[in-house]
């Protein structure tokens, strides 16, 4: 309960009831967090200024961090562009409804708050049914970043959600169960002719190669601002670490103080440390990412080691970007 006696975050089951709920308070000018197949949304209608005030202010975002609008499909996508083109029938054929995020010229309609103030907008259609059901109900497009505070560890689950802001009163949080994908979606940016990932996903450049040509992969420091790609994000509160094996086996045996390690084996982790097992597989491993951070955070030991993932595909190399960030 909060001072005023008024109950937290209201985690919800989403029945065609509860999504009209959920629907009525973003047209209300109101935020709602919902599950994506990626991570969970904390979200406001498009075109209400009033609901992305709400959005940043919650999230405490930086006025220059641009949201993703999401949409069910290309024709929602078109109302909010002017650049529209056959690269993305190409691409959204392909990749959509799916974790692929397209930066495109904005439509004059779309509010500037949207795009923090940016010529640009990006644009999403998530896969998950909740997501998509919201989005249907509202009948315009959400807005929506991660449900977290800024720079903090993305959530993936409802608890996770309601953990963040537990301080919020009345937040809804539409309940989906774990994300599937678990790492944020592939931004891709199509307003000049070359296209460039701005934050790499699950939608590889290998995948956007076969597509289009030639696709840029823009190194962090020259990366421009799109969601997700400060220098320092997706980070637990706990100072956190990213080791090699040999210098994971250095680090734990001059540590004062016991440490937990995300490690690929927990036997290389002795008492009085605490490990916690991460998958082999690189999609597995994503999916895991962000509880497993969560969960080290919530031990509150002095700091957090994380064994750098030995895998060098497109999918591993968007963990490595995250756990950078979160390492920073």
């Amino acid at each position: 309960m909060g001072a005023s006696g008024v109950l937290m975050p209201r985690i919800v089951e989403p029945t065609p009831q509860t999504i009209e709920a959920a629907a009525a308070t973003l047209r209300a000018g109101g935020v709602v967090a919902f599950p994506t197949e990626t991570v969970y949304g904390l979200g406001a209608d498009t075109f209400s200024p009033r609901g992305l005030d709400r959005v940043y202010e919650l999230k405490q975002r930086p006025a220059d961090n641009p949201l993703i609008a999401h949409v069910l499909g290309p024709p929602g996508a078109q109302r909010l562009t002017s650049g529209w083109d056959t690269r993305c029938e190409v691409l959204t054929q392909r990749f959509w409804p799916g974790p692929l995020t397209l930066v495109l010229p904005r439509a004059l309609s779309v509010p500037a708050r949207a795009t923090a103030g940016r010529p640009s907008v990006a644009i999403r259609c998530p896969r998950h049914p909740i997501a998509r059901d919201l989005i249907d109900a509202l009948g315009d497009p959400i807005s929506a970043p991660s449900a977290n505070r800024s720079g903090h560890v993305s959530a993936t689950s409802a608890g996770d959600v309601a953990d963040e802001f537990a301080d919020v009163e009345r937040l809804m949080v539409l309940d989906g169960g774990p994300c599937a994908v678990g790492l944020e979606s592939t931004v891709l940016d199509l307003t000049r002719p070359e296209p460039r990932i701005l934050r790499p996903g699950s939608v590889t450049r290998m995948e956007l190669l076969a597509l289009l040509g030639p696709v840029r992969a823009e190194p962090v420091e020259r990366q421009e601002a799109s969601p997700g790609t400060s220098s320092r994000h997706y980070a637990p509160n706990t100072p956190a670490e990213l080791v090699t094996a040999e210098q994971l086996a250095a680090r734990l045996r001059d540590a004062s103080e016991p440490a937990v390690v995300l490690c690929f084996d927990r036997r290389q982790v002795p008492p009085p440390h605490t490990a916690i097992e991460m998958p082999q597989g690189a999609g597995d491993y994503a999916k895991q990412l962000y509880a497993s951070l969560r969960r080290a955070d919530a031990m509150k030991r002095v700091v957090i080691l994380i064994e750098q993932p030995p895998g060098s595909n497109d999918v591993w190399l968007a963990i490595l970007d995250r756990l950078r960030r979160a390492t920073a």
